[in-house]
């Protein structure tokens, strides 16, 4: 370890449940990284019935894990935990979010950050006025305002939004549970996404069109609350949930897996998704939609596949020769070992804490 164990606190929407979320394999990837380098964590959860009934890892047994029934519970439980930790993290789309936040700020002693997992969508919501987890007045109460969307939006934070401190923290992979297996390929095309309106014409464009084209191919979607109304073809197969720990099976099983950005992400660009780290680090091919900053994360053309429609998806499928397909794949898995492993993170975070903690020390 590069510096003292810290007393790290992180108040999230959840780490118990992945069920509709992508934001409990963020928090597991990350807080496992930091306790095996050597950090004490402890995790606040909302208990709330919808993750309650769906809880696929309800005691991590890297972090000190607590679920409080309500904000006058996590007062009166949490106070003395949050005021002595070295750093309380604050995680985006947490129940109650601003009053938590102002309560963080006013209580803990040390270093106090939010970390939105949904920058675009955040700010979407403020230029609504929508302040269901973050108000324009908090923003500039936080130490480091920590973002999964990096490039000229972190600029915009702090010029707009008085944010102290607009840092990048990118979404990551834990390699320990992303890896190649040998597995026969079941599908020819997968994708892995919890449904929302703004996502799914690109689902439509660049899986459910191909499918239509190519009846001989195999399509798999994964993921919770698609509706009803969806008229999948019948060479799609439909998975409603699928848990982490299924997730690198799913991969392996797929001659390639489709990555789709949602609107807000796309249109600010530098955001990718867990998904794509996770797909990438089974040496899986990714095929995706564009967006600015996606040469800065992978190599276009060798080591990530770009579509802009249907004819673009099926020529991958279709007439890429299998070791080139394959080979695309394993690229993109050496970048995620050199760049975007959890442990990466980790250590990002610390120097953020650093230079929040020292800033005259930093250059």
């Amino acid at each position: 370890m590069s510096q003292a164990r810290l007393n790290l606190v992180f108040i999230g929407l959840s780490i118990t449940s992945s069920w509709g979320n992508g934001h409990a394999t963020t928090y597991r990837a990350l807080l496992k990284a930091l306790r095996r380098r050597g950090h004490n964590i402890t995790f606040l959860e909302r208990d709330v019935p919808w993750y309650a009934s769906n809880r696929d890892l309800p005691e991590p047994e890297f972090a000190q894990t607590h679920l409080y029934e309500s904000l006058a519970d996590l007062k009166q439980r949490f106070t003395n935990c949050v005021r002595e930790a070295d750093m309380v993290v604050l995680g985006s789309y947490v129940p109650e979010g601003v009053a938590v936040g102002n309560w963080a700020c006013d209580t803990a002693r040390g270093v106090v950050g939010f970390y939105d997992i949904d920058t675009p969508v955040t700010l979407e919501k403020l230029a609504q006025g929508d302040e269901e987890y973050l108000s324009a007045g908090l923003i500039p109460r936080f130490d480091v305002y920590l973002s999964f969307t990096g490039g000229p939006l972190l600029r915009r934070l702090e010029r707009d939004y008085g944010a102290t401190r607009g840092r990048p923290l990118y979404c990551s992979v834990d390699p320990d549970l992303y890896f190649p297996e040998a597995r026969p390929d079941t599908h020819d095309l997968g994708y892995l996404g919890t449904y929302s309106d703004d996502r799914q014409p690109g689902v439509d464009r660049l899986m459910l069109q191909p499918a239509r084209e190519w009846p001989q191919g195999r399509f798999v979607v994964a993921g919770p609350q698609y509706p009803d109304s969806i008229e999948w073809p019948q060479n799609v197969e439909r998975i409603d949930h699928l848990p982490p720990a299924e997730h690198r099976k799913f991969y392996n099983q797929q001659r390639a897996t489709l990555n789709i950005t949602r609107a807000a992400m796309k249109q600010t660009g530098y955001a990718p998704s867990v998904r794509l780290f996770e797909a990438a680090a089974c040496g899986t091919p990714v095929i995706s939609d564009y967006w600015d900053g996606l040469d800065t994360l992978f190599e276009l053309g060798r080591e990530i596949l770009i579509s802009e429609g249907p004819q673009d998806t099926l020529s991958f499928l279709q007439q890429m020769p299998a070791d080139d397909l394959r080979a695309v794949g394993m690229a993109a898995r050496k970048r995620i070992l050199t760049s975007h492993t959890a442990d990466h993170r980790a250590q990002e975070l610390e120097a953020h804490f650093r230079e929040c903690r020292h800033p005259a020390l930093v250059s």
